[in-house]
């Protein structure tokens, strides 16, 4: 977010390049899938776009107020949905986080760069605990299960394949980890 440049940009491509990956899940054939893959996208362009080191391009204060009313409404959206489904407890908690780091930016525009100088320490710790706890839950996940999946010889599209979404998701939790760290 806003450190030294180089890992700047290493988190904005892994974040856009996610963000299309999900792009391309949208074109799934099961609409659930779809809706998922569509706020994943937006998760996952958003934060490369916030990603952006400051040194490069440093955003005015009305787009941090951008970001927390876009990322306020994908909260509000996963909360609606996660009535039906428990998955959109994530998305929410990803949303919320992105709420956290635009208002804290909007809010201390003049300490970016400083580790532990933004942001409420406590909130921080949590979120940061939430989703080292997920990426640890999502990597495992990924594990070969051996001969289990080894059966399966149905021709399964690029926006069905449940492997590359779970990388996908593991990948923005890796790239929260690191923004909450740099906030």
């Amino acid at each position: 977010m806003h450190g030294p440049a180089s890992p700047g940009w290493l988190l904005v491509a892994l974040c856009a390049a996610t963000g299309a990956y999900c792009l391309l899940r949208m074109r799934s054939r099961v609409e659930e899938q779809r809706r998922t893959a569509g706020g994943e996208a937006l998760m996952g362009f958003g934060m490369a776009a916030m990603a952006v080191p400051a040194a490069v391009a440093a955003p005015p204060r009305w787009a941090w107020l951008v970001y927390t009313a876009v990322f306020g409404a994908a909260a509000v959206r996963a909360l609606w949905t996660a009535r039906s489904d428990p998955h959109h407890l994530h998305h929410l908690m990803g949303a919320l986080a992105m709420v956290y780091m635009a208002v804290t930016m909007a809010v201390s525009p003049g300490h970016h760069g400083h580790h532990g100088g933004s942001g409420i320490p406590l909130v921080t710790g949590a979120l940061l605990l939430y989703f080292t706890a997920y990426v640890l839950r999502s990597g495992a996940r990924l594990l070969p299960l051996g001969s289990a999946t080894a059966g399966s010889t149905r021709a399964v599209g690029w926006g069905d394949r449940p492997e590359l979404s779970r990388a996908c998701r593991l990948s923005m939790g890796i790239a929260m980890l690191a923004m909450l760290v740099a906030l």
